[in-house]
């Protein structure tokens, strides 16, 4: 019996609920709040990089003239520097509360959870990785979300006030700001529509659509298929065993159970 189905044959024996707490409302209304901004920046902002083709002529037409495009491009601009603030912000208060949990910070274990997953997909391995609240895919797009997000905010900002930034410095950074910040945009749209939406939308593990940000729940199944250490970890079930590289010097488990009343939705870390 493999570890996986270890897991799942220990539910049986429990009064685990069939629902794990995955993200809060709030962290909820900001993700949403993100795709919508970000969307927003696409439409207004991509027609006027490929501002020949006819659909940006058609969309730069609908939204009034490249004036009102570039205003509404500004406005939402703004709106996302508010979110990002607002993010960084939560964080900060966190972890000077000490409630802070670095489970997006990369560390060892996600690179050799990249390797281990490529032997696992290619079939050098019947041993599937275990991963806890994010797995190496996940932080990767997070962290590249946040880099762009310098990028971009760094960039719009000059091309937005250039003037001032030619103060402190030369000229040609405007230029090169403005192909950075459209090369960036671009990158990031088809990021999102190759690599996201297959994620959340199209992998046979979630088809049609999960769930977990619309209702902030994730099933019992799931996490103990995709986030195994977490579930033995707020469950205190034993099974889910060292990563595998680790499985030569390990002898069983180092989670420890939550704290808590079984019975109830567990949340899982917020951050």
């Amino acid at each position: 019996m493999t570890e996986m189905h270890a897991l799942k044959e220990s539910k049986r024996e429990t009064h685990e609920p069939e629902d794990f707490l995955r993200f809060t409302l709030g962290q909820r209304l900001e993700h949403w709040v993100l795709v919508f901004t970000f969307f927003a920046l696409v439409v207004t902002g991509l027609p006027q990089k490929f501002h020949d083709a006819a659909l940006s002529i058609w969309v730069i037409e609908t939204l009034g003239g490249i004036d009102n495009a570039r205003l509404f491009h500004r406005i939402f601009a703004t709106v996302f520097v508010f979110e990002s603030s607002f993010h960084l912000g939560a964080i900060v208060v966190s972890a000077l509360q000490k409630r802070f949990t670095p489970s997006m910070i990369p560390a060892p274990r996600d690179f050799r959870d990249a390797f281990d997953w490529l032997r696992y997909s290619v079939g050098l391995t019947s041993q599937r990785p275990h991963f806890d609240r994010y797995d190496f895919k996940q932080i990767f797009e997070y962290w590249g979300i946040v880099f762009g997000a310098v990028i971009m905010i760094a960039t719009g900002l000059i091309l937005w006030f250039p003037t001032y930034a030619t103060r402190f410095l030369p000229g040609e950074v405007v230029a090169a700001a403005k192909e950075t910040h459209s090369g960036e945009a671009l990158l990031a749209f088809l990021i999102i529509v190759i690599w996201h939406f297959y994620s959340v939308a199209f992998s046979p593990d979630v088809f049609p659509l999960d769930q977990s940000m619309i209702n902030g729940k994730i099933s019992r199944e799931r996490m103990i298929e995709e986030h195994s250490r977490e579930y033995a970890r707020l469950t205190g079930i034993k099974g889910a065993p060292p990563h595998p590289s680790e499985q030569s010097t390990a002898g069983g488990s180092s989670e420890q159970p939550p704290n808590g009343p079984r019975g109830a939705p567990r949340q899982t870390d917020p951050r």
